[in-house]
């Protein structure tokens, strides 16, 4: 079974159009990146994980373009859009983490969770 087909098998079976495939697989390989690598989604590596198999899936999908001018230019406009697409969640989630590590929790930032003493002496 070649790509396309393994990827409109999915799609039937889990009952979601290709977009929404691409949102969760992207978020997914970086989730799963993060884990197997013991590393915080402020990390790089799992947004470049979820980033190098964007592009992989869209140059699988260019082999399904006809060789001819429109066909392959109708490839580029669908391939902007899924890469947009796809990169989008993943790019907020490391953004988040990176930069507004507390945005989403309650937990204190790591000055108010410095010992009591410590924090009486720099006053």
């Amino acid at each position: 079974m070649e790509w396309y087909e393994m990827k409109l098998w999915l799609e039937s079976l889990l009952n979601l159009d290709k977009d929404a495939l691409h949102i969760y697989g992207a978020v997914l390989v970086q989730l799963l990146t993060a884990i197997l690598l013991r590393r915080s989604l402020a990390s790089p590596l799992p947004w470049i994980a979820a980033f190098a198999v964007t592009f992989l899936n869209e140059y699988l999908d260019f082999r399904q373009a006809g060789p001819s001018e429109r066909s392959i230019a109708l490839y580029k406009e669908a391939a902007l859009h899924d890469i947009w697409n796809t990169l989008l969640l993943p790019t907020g989630l490391f953004l988040i983490a990176r930069f507004w590590p507390t945005l989403l929790t309650t937990q204190k930032t790591e000055e108010h969770l410095l010992p009591a003493e410590l924090q009486e002496d720099e006053i």
